[in-house]
């Protein structure tokens, strides 16, 4: 006898959100559950509690640990999701460590570029290409199954930050490497996208430079003069998951109050 429940847990699309157990991370991962979508967190702590809004769904997330920058463990951890799930439908890399301390760009160490190159970078580039060489393999059994990979890069993909110049490096050429991947993986039926935060209200943040922020948010600067929440990029991911923006792969969404339109003179 088939067990009904269990078929229909089969049936809700697989998302990976890395980085998923605090700030935008989280905030993705709750409203990806929401939508229907089963999810497998994959982050850096040994033996986490997920959070009460996650555990909620004993069938419809998991945990996996892992540092994306351990290349290595890359395919164990993706096949450990797929035999678990049974499929997997949409990786979202949100993984990546900020600039911290903040640092002029002329003092900065070597060590402190490598790091935020070897994590946000060269790690969120390989879990992608491996996640990409996957999700090809089981082409032919996904067929009318909306396939994507999502990158969540910043506004610092483009603005100019000189204090966080690792981290603007790192955000501008992860853009580079959704149009890369996008070009790729168009015609595999496999949709690739790049998502801008801005300013957003979470706890890396409020470890920087946050007092800035407040009075340019006072000041006009962004036309909705508000702190973006991580409700705000878990509900874009989510549109884009499931395939509400079919015809689009490989742009910027910029989720950020229109922070990159110019301010009125």
């Amino acid at each position: 006898m088939i067990d009904s429940k269990a078929e229909g847990a089969v049936m809700r699309p697989v998302a990976i959100v890395t980085g998923g157990l605090q700030g935008l991370g989280l905030g993705i991962a709750q409203e990806l559950l929401s939508d229907g979508f089963r999810v497998a967190i994959v982050d850096l702590p040994q033996s986490p509690r997920l959070p009460e809004r996650l555990d909620g769904d004993p069938d419809g997330c998991r945990y996996y640990q892992l540092d994306i920058a351990d290349i290595d463990r890359h395919e164990d951890v993706l096949s450990a999701i797929e035999a678990d799930f049974g499929r997997m439908d949409c990786l979202v890399n949100n993984a990546g460590i900020a600039a911290r301390p903040l640092t002029d760009i002329l003092d900065l160490e070597p060590s402190a570029f490598d790091k935020s190159v070897d994590v946000n970078l060269k790690g969120t580039f390989f879990l992608t290409q491996n996640f990409g060489k996957k999700l090809i393999d089981t082409k032919a059994s996904a067929k009318d199954v909306y396939r994507s990979i999502i990158i969540i890069t910043s506004i610092a993909a483009e603005m100019v930050s000189i204090e966080r110049s690792q981290y603007c490096v790192t955000k501008a050429a992860l853009s580079m490497v959704a149009k890369l991947f996008a070009a790729r993986l168009a015609s595999e039926g496999v949709y690739v996208h790049e998502v801008r935060p801005g300013f957003m209200q979470t706890a890396m943040t409020a470890s920087g430079s946050s007092g800035r922020i407040e009075e340019l948010l006072q000041s006009g600067f962004v036309p909705v003069p508000r702190w973006g929440q991580a409700g705000d990029v878990g509900r874009a991911v989510a549109s884009l998951a499931a395939g509400r923006i079919p015809y689009m792969t490989g742009q910027p969404f910029w989720i950020a109050g229109g922070l990159n339109i110019a301010p009125n003179l």
